[in-house]
């Protein structure tokens, strides 16, 4: 699969987003940060990135966890996913909640969500008097059961 172009710019200190591995989905994204930043439990804060895109139309950015940030210390993306549109030209800035019991301190450099660039369509509507039958109609939120 040949890789689309982004424009990027780098303000910070840090990489170029990257995969952790060939068939990564995600690039890591990391903090820039003057100091170090401690969140209490519950607590939330905005980090900088230093990275500024301009994505191709049809297509956005997603800004999602990091599983092992997650699993291991709390932390988390408020607003997952985050969506940024091809017409913004803002910082990328991601906001992060600590969902643990402890405080959690985040480095500058640390690696802090994950930006997954995908293709999107754009939808016309169609108002219409009814839909069309299906075999599941207006089922939902567990229609299916637990087991």
């Amino acid at each position: 699969m040949k890789p689309i172009e982004v424009k990027i710019v780098n303000k910070g200190p840090h990489a170029l987003p990257q995969y952790g591995t060939l068939l990564s989905a995600g690039m890591d994204l990391r903090a820039w940060l003057s100091a170090p930043v401690t969140l209490q439990p519950l607590e939330r804060a905005l980090l900088h990135t230093g990275i500024y895109i301009a994505l191709p139309e049809g297509y956005e950015c997603q800004i999602r966890p990091r599983s092992g940030l997650a699993l291991k210390r709390g932390l988390s993306v408020l607003n997952t996913p985050g969506t940024i549109d091809a017409d913004y030209r803002g910082e990328v800035c991601v906001i992060v909640a600590n969902l643990s019991n402890e405080a959690q301190t985040i480095e500058d450099g640390e690696r802090i969500c994950q930006m997954v660039v995908a293709r999107h369509e754009t939808v016309q509507w169609l108002p219409v008097e009814q839909l069309d039958e299906t075999e599941r109609g207006a089922g939902g939120f567990g229609h299916t059961g637990t087991k």
